[in-house]
């Protein structure tokens, strides 16, 4: 198989403020009206993140395509947090569409923690390590990584292990967040994170680690390159450099 594969219009996002989720938060859970309601430094693509208070995160998707997501994770998330060496959100609450808001909506324990860099890991192997763990749960170029076969054992996969949703306390993970596009089938997504963030020596460990074939390194260097070729059309430095890892194997 090969090809580019047709991934539709872009979502239509919807815009969300302070005083909107405010007024969802206090009418439908007055338990918590008095907490304040801010937005946090660095909200995500998928949803739109407010504080609520010190200790809750609430999470508005922010387009109809990712609303499916908010019973996937309210579903599973207390599943596979008994399953996974790290901490996950624990969903505390499910909001419903009212005040103009057009979807579900989640209420999430907060976890401390700041997004993945480079620069703020203190051990890049030790990263590769704690990372390629959250594997344990039972359940190239463009071409190469198209025509590279799979087995079709469906295991589970996060979908998303990106930077934004590893989260670091004093330089090591100490976290991982939004499962919305969590499933079961082909993991190989999960391996792109290898030359998004991780060193080559990190690289080496988080592969033989997890024991990956040559056919499924191929299928995650095809989709590290994909999300990275995706960034490089916004002129990013940060995705130059992951080409660059790339491209060296």
């Amino acid at each position: 198989m090969s090809g580019t594969p047709d991934l539709g219009p872009m979502p239509q996002r919807v815009t969300v403020g302070v005083d909107q989720v405010r007024r969802l938060v206090d009418d439908q859970f007055p338990q918590w009206s008095a907490l304040p309601v801010r937005p946090v430094d660095e909200s995500g693509w998928d949803n739109v993140t407010f504080r609520l208070g010190d200790t809750m995160v609430v999470r508005l998707p922010s387009a109809a395509e990712y609303a499916l997501a908010v019973d996937k994770e309210q579903r599973w998330l207390p599943a596979l947090a008994a399953r996974l060496p790290l901490p996950i959100p624990a969903p505390l609450a499910k909001g419903r569409p009212d005040d103009g808001y057009p979807f579900s909506w989640s209420i999430y324990r907060w976890l401390p923690g700041e997004p993945a860099s480079a620069g703020g890991i203190s051990d890049p192997v030790r990263f590769a390590l704690d990372l390629a763990a959250l594997r344990g749960v039972d359940a190239a170029d463009w071409e190469t990584a198209l025509d590279a076969p799979w087995d079709g054992v469906d295991v589970w996969f996060h979908g998303d292990v990106a930077p934004g949703n590893l989260l670091l306390d004093g330089g090591e993970l100490a976290a991982v967040i939004d499962f919305g596009t969590c499933g079961v089938g082909d993991p190989s997504c999960d391996l792109a994170i290898a030359w998004t963030m991780l060193t080559a020596d990190g690289r080496k460990v988080f592969r033989e680690r997890l024991s990956v074939d040559d056919a499924a390194w191929a299928r995650g260097r095809g989709w590290a390159l994909w999300k990275t070729l995706i960034a490089c059309t916004r002129a990013d430095e940060e995705a130059r450099r992951v080409l660059d890892e790339i491209f060296s194997g």
